[in-house]
């Protein structure tokens, strides 16, 4: 079977113009063969894993190699594949570029399919509830977000940009010019317009809905399960864990491209947060469930109206322990301007003080949830019993389902808060002003990813292929291994591809040695900001300047003459479609130009040729010490002997880094340079490892005031 699958990699190959035959690209397709064809899918006793972490270098052609490989396996073997990634630039590519072209090229035909989140498509219900008659319209959009006073003409005119919007998005369904799906529509909605309409599953009353048979969302759910090939996201296959939205993962081959992301994903998934100051829907839960059983004449058993009013006097009482417990770390109080603010609570332990109100409001919300999931099943079997109410139920259903998740977030946040267990969580709060309005939020987090995907993820896939340019750090898998819980598993192998490009020959990286201490913010960045103008004076066609942080990018931008900011392009003054469109025009109109970006900008941006030939580093690329997830994981670390340096701040920045100067080289024709002024990258032993993970450019050094 390994071999079939090969010899189908090697016919794509062969048989596709503009490829080549790359060794790198033969033995990752080789150990992805290997790999799946030991895995076994479906009823087992005890069922073989394989998984294969595999890293390959920029220009090896991975998604070419697994592609070809795991699809021709998973049509042997009658079964699917996933393939998740971490961007929509990547599933746009496997979609409408590299699938279509293996999907000609293969002897045996095979179909895809984008899987999307319900959210992404519109519910017909709802959209006909606010286009037909315009009923229930006040309540839909009446959002409890703060929001800027405006005139009443400026409301008015909204309400009029809303109705013309689903008018128009109601008339593309009736004459199926539009699918349904938010994505595809010519202007991308606002996100406050597109809720009210959107299918999400706490409003779904799914196959009881009178839509159901020409629901959009399930629509495409009937395309997926028609699909050999899925392609969807990190963030919905997480999300979609014991549903059935996918397929399962111990019965189908799954591959997870930029794997790197999988540890950050899976903290985000498995995090929670609850609001204690916007409570005014709290205020329609008690009304909004009594009415909806009495037009059905269902009974609630509970007396909501006053369970209500104890968790939100709960939710208030926590607030006002919560602000009073920030503005005293940060000495602000209310009457002060700049409230922001955020409190982690050390070691994981929840103030006493906060442990009452914190334990109330789980109880008092735990109960209404499961009222109003009771109050759900019960409008279902109402639709499900008497067709003729069908449109109706689907309509309260969706007016409850609106409140649910408000509800879960209460419960699931408050009992993470309340949990305390020989690995800590991070706990925290967080005051946030905006428009003179100010927002308090609590946390709870998990902290250490590779935990969670092993219990939740990795005890489920059998087969998989998890690939990325940038999975090592420093030169190892160790910390990748441990960060996604794959460390010390026999059913996992690591292999390391090497990009094909002849970095030594094609570039150069040089580092700077400052007079500064880059500990030393404001004279470093003043010194750096100084030199960095030297050097984008020499620049002739396209540069990428990438930041640690905006306060540096500022101090940049502010400095830099009239001259200089004629050829700047700075990430967030427009889209990134349109900022890389104007430095794409200007290097090819034969103008200089250059990009300045964060974080964001290191990592997916593809910049060949002329467009990128050196890209600046201000600084490495440490994270911010004052994430609270970041800082509680150290304080755990230190708390049982071991280093969070050594063990988490420096293997993250090497990934980081070699992401960054990756930026450089995007093809074997390219020339390119990779400027670095952070002189710890050579003085200091962990900069030396950072330096040992990255490709072989020819290395260079130059002091303060040299030249290039």
């Amino acid at each position: 079977m390994a071999a079939l699958s090969l010899a189908a990699f090697e016919k794509v190959v062969h048989g596709t113009d503009g490829f080549r035959p790359r060794p790198g690209q033969h033995a990752m397709a080789q150990c992805i063969a290997d790999t799946l064809a030991q895995a076994d899918l479906g009823e087992h006793a005890t069922p073989t894993k394989a998984i294969a972490v595999i890293q390959a270098g920029t220009g090896v052609g991975k998604s070419a190699a697994y592609a070809s490989t795991a699809i021709a396996m998973a049509l042997e073997r009658k079964t699917r594949v996933l393939i998740s990634t971490a961007t929509v630039a990547l599933q746009e590519q496997l979609m409408t570029k590299d699938l279509p072209a293996l999907a000609a090229s293969m002897d045996k035909p095979f179909a895809y399919a984008l899987a999307k989140g319900r959210g992404r498509y519109v519910c017909k219900v709802k959209l006909e509830r606010l286009v037909g008659t315009g009923a229930g319209e006040e309540e839909l959009f009446d959002d409890d977000m703060p929001q800027p006073k405006v005139s009443a003409l400026s409301q008015e005119a909204i309400e009029e940009r809303r109705q013309s919007l689903y008018e128009s998005m109601a008339h593309k369904l009736a004459v199926v010019s539009w699918d349904g799906d938010r994505d595809t529509l010519p202007d991308t909605p606002d996100p406050r317009d597109w809720s009210a309409v959107a299918a999400e599953r706490h409003t779904c009353t799914a196959r009881h809905c009178p839509r159901y048979k020409e629901c959009s969302y399930y629509n495409a759910r009937t395309k997926l399960a028609e699909a050999n090939v899925i392609v969807a996201n990190h963030d919905l296959v997480l999300a979609s864990l014991g549903m059935k939205t996918l397929p399962d993962l111990d019965n189908c081959l799954v591959v997870f491209d930029e794997g790197h992301h999988l540890p950050a994903v899976a903290l985000d998934q498995f995090s929670s947060a609850m609001d204690l100051s916007n409570l005014r829907w709290l205020d329609k839960l008690p009304k909004t469930m009594n009415e909806v059983a009495g037009k059905l004449a269902l009974h609630l058993g509970e007396d909501v109206q006053t369970v209500t009013s104890q968790l939100k006097g709960a939710l208030t009482t926590l607030a006002r322990m919560a602000m009073d417990l920030v503005w005293a770390q940060t000495g602000r109080n209310a009457q002060g301007s700049g409230n922001d603010g955020t409190l982690r609570f050390a070691n994981g332990v929840l103030p006493e003080a906060l442990v009452e109100p914190t334990t109330q409001i789980h109880a008092q919300a735990s109960g209404l949830s499961k009222v109003l999931e009771a109050l759900g099943v019960d409008v279902k079997a109402v639709a499900k019993d008497d067709p003729s109410q069908a449109v109706l139920c689907a309509q309260l259903y969706a007016h409850l389902g609106g409140l649910a998740p408000r509800l879960a977030s209460l419960v699931s946040t408050s009992q993470l808060l309340l949990e305390h267990g020989e690995q800590p969580l991070a706990k925290w709060l967080q005051a946030e002003s905006e428009s003179s309005f100010l927002t308090m939020t609590a946390h709870a987090c998990p902290i250490v990813p590779g935990d969670l995907l092993r219990q939740f993820l990795w005890s489920q896939v059998r087969g998989a292929i998890v690939t990325s340019a940038s999975l090592t750090s420093c030169g190892s898998f160790d910390y990748f291994l441990k960060e996604a819980g794959l460390s010390n598993k026999p059913y996992v192998t690591a292999l390391e591809v090497a990009s094909p490009f002849d970095y030594a020959a094609q570039g150069t990286l040089t580092v700077v040695h400052t007079r500064a201490d880059p500990k030393q913010a404001d004279a470093y960045t003043a010194e750096m900001v100084g030199m960095l103008m030297d050097d984008i004076e020499q620049v002739k066609r396209g540069a990428l300047v990438l930041f640690t942080s905006r306060a540096q990018m500022r101090a940049a931008t502010e400095a830099a003459p009239g001259h200089l900011m004629d050829m700047v392009l700075v990430q967030g003054t427009q889209s990134r479609a349109r900022l890389l469109a104007a430095h794409t025009a200007r290097v090819e109109s034969g103008m200089p130009s250059v990009l300045f970006g964060l974080q964001s900008f290191g990592e997916g941006l593809d910049l060949p040729g002329a467009l990128c030939e050196t890209v600046f580093i201000a600084k490495l690329p440490f994270a911010p010490p004052s994430d609270p997830v970041d800082e509680a994981r150290a304080e755990w670390l230190r708390s049982v002997g071991r280093d969070p340096f050594n063990e988490l701040v420096i293997p993250a920045t090497g990934i980081k880094l070699l992401q960054w100067t990756g930026r450089a080289i995007r093809t074997e024709e390219d020339h390119a340079h990779v400027v670095c002024y952070d002189k710890r990258l050579t003085l200091t032993a962990y900069g030396r490892r950072m330096l040992s993970g990255l490709p072989p450019y020819r290395q260079e050094q130059r002091k303060s005031g040299g030249i290039i």
